[in-house]
């Protein structure tokens, strides 16, 4: 995975007893599709392809919380995608445990937002 060395910055100064758990979904993210990048947006990782995907709440201390901007307009059934609005989602990770259960429907939700935006 590539990974920014804008936000590798970031994580060396960001103090919250999530961080090995952000650093998990990161690693995750990454690794599950080659076009999806990563950036410091909003104050926080934001990772992109062709638009954003999702954001790291960087205030989120019980969980790590990523907020999907258009999450609801993905193609496909993600049940660990939280929210009932017309676009955004959240996904809340506890923890290593709870990262193990979700990691392969979060690589499917990356993978459907790459696939999408190639064909829009």
């Amino acid at each position: 995975p590539k990974m920014s060395n804008d936000v590798d910055d970031w994580m060396a100064r960001y103090e919250n007893p999530q961080k090995l758990l952000v650093q998990a979904v990161r690693e995750t993210i990454l690794a599950a599709d080659p076009r999806i990048s990563e950036t410091i947006k909003w104050s926080a990782p934001t990772f992109q392809y062709k638009g954003n995907l999702a954001t790291f709440n960087p205030r989120a201390k019980a969980h790590v919380s990523l907020v999907f901007h258009k999450g609801g307009r993905i193609e496909g059934v993600f049940p660990a995608l939280e929210g009932d609005g017309s676009e955004g989602r959240v996904m809340k990770v506890a923890d290593r445990q709870d990262l193990s259960a979700k990691a392969n429907e979060l690589a499917r939700i990356v993978r459907a937002w790459c696939d999408q935006r190639d064909r829009e």
